[in-house]
């Protein structure tokens, strides 16, 4: 019998509720944030989530983490449920999944040093004694590349590229299997980009980490991630393995997403056909019917009953993949070859 894999997504909503109807009557609306996200990360695996401000990515993550509570759905770690737990419910199962923030600065307490941010994990979960988290701290900051001399610091004596180290270490310190990269390079300058994602790089080899990296640069994302997922208005509308993605794309968001991305050699730049997207991204307050990228969609043709515009489409698998564990999956009803 195949184990579970690490990470096991199925069906993830979170919804917000807008507005009441009188003083003590239920909301309004529901602005629907995560609509129906389903995925799987093995042990080791590195993906990729991605996308436009606002589809979802960031509230998936705190939703996995349990930083945001699930309207629905299920999330699975090895195979144990973590939708629903409480607070004491999940201090066990910390250890095995931390979170990188996007903003190095805001996630970083101002009044602590460095050596009393990394310690603290340890003291939480009681994994060292009081005089040995001093040393475990000076040992995380060199395994970022930081001087472990510093632990004596605050956080606004360092730059934003060692910030973010900092929050690494933090996040190494409980020594994790799974790691929740939120963005973790976009507040960066571009030079300062590339030394962390190295390091991401390198840190997920040396301790066989798996990764759920969200980004809106699909150029870090590929040199980063084994397996990409597209998300579009709160739903994963592809999957593939990195490179058939990008050599590939099936899905008229993704092939949108593609275009965008400007290419080094001005000839070939010239050359290239961009996909333009028509109109503004729907809100989720309110979504349109049927397939939510429908009034935005480039190949689609309007036509009475159209699919389209009636029924959502579900992800399914691309003809000719056999492993259906990497297969790529596309979620469009304009595609023959879906299964």
């Amino acid at each position: 019998m195949s184990s579970p894999p690490l990470l096991r997504v199925r069906d993830l909503a979170v919804h917000f509720p807008v507005g009441r109807r009188g003083l003590l009557g239920r909301p309004a609306r529901h602005l629907k944030a995560v609509d129906g996200v389903s995925f799987d990360l093995e042990r080791g695996e590195s993906l990729g989530l991605v996308g436009e401000s606002g589809c979802g990515k960031s509230t998936t993550a705190r939703a996995i983490v349990g930083l945001q509570r699930a309207s629905a759905g299920s999330v699975q770690l090895d195979g144990v449920e973590l939708t629903g737990l409480d607070r004491r419910a999940w201090l066990p199962h910390r250890r095995r999944v931390q979170m990188i923030f996007q903003d190095p600065y805001a996630s970083l307490d101002p009044r602590q040093t460095v050596g009393s941010i990394l310690a603290e994990p340890l003291s939480i979960h009681g994994l060292a004694k009081p005089r040995r988290r001093k040393l475990e701290a000076m040992a995380l900051l060199e395994a970022v590349g930081l001087n472990p001399r510093h632990v004596a610091r605050y956080p606004h004596e360092f730059s934003g590229g060692q910030r973010q180290r900092i929050g690494i270490a933090r996040a190494l310190a409980l020594e994790p299997e799974l790691l929740i990269c939120d963005e973790p390079v976009s507040a960066l300058d571009v030079s300062i980009q590339a030394q962390i994602i190295n390091l991401l790089d390198e840190l997920r080899r040396r301790f066989g980490l798996a990764y759920l990296f969200i980004a809106h640069d699909l150029a870090v994302v590929r040199h980063l991630c084994e397996r990409v997922a597209v998300m579009y208005l709160g739903r994963v509308v592809e999957d593939a393995e990195r490179e058939r993605l990008f050599a590939s794309p099936r899905h008229p968001y993704t092939r949108a997403l593609l275009s965008a991305v400007p290419v080094a050699d001005p000839a070939r730049e010239r050359e290239r056909r961009r996909t333009l997207l028509r109109g503004d991204v729907p809100s989720p307050l309110d979504p349109p019917g049927g397939c939510p990228f429908h009034p935005r969609c480039p190949e689609r043709e309007a036509v009475e009953g159209d699919a389209c515009a009636v029924s959502v489409p579900s992800l399914g698998r691309v003809g000719g993949g056999d492993d259906a564990a990497c297969a790529h999956q596309s979620a469009c009803h304009l595609d023959p070859t879906l299964e």
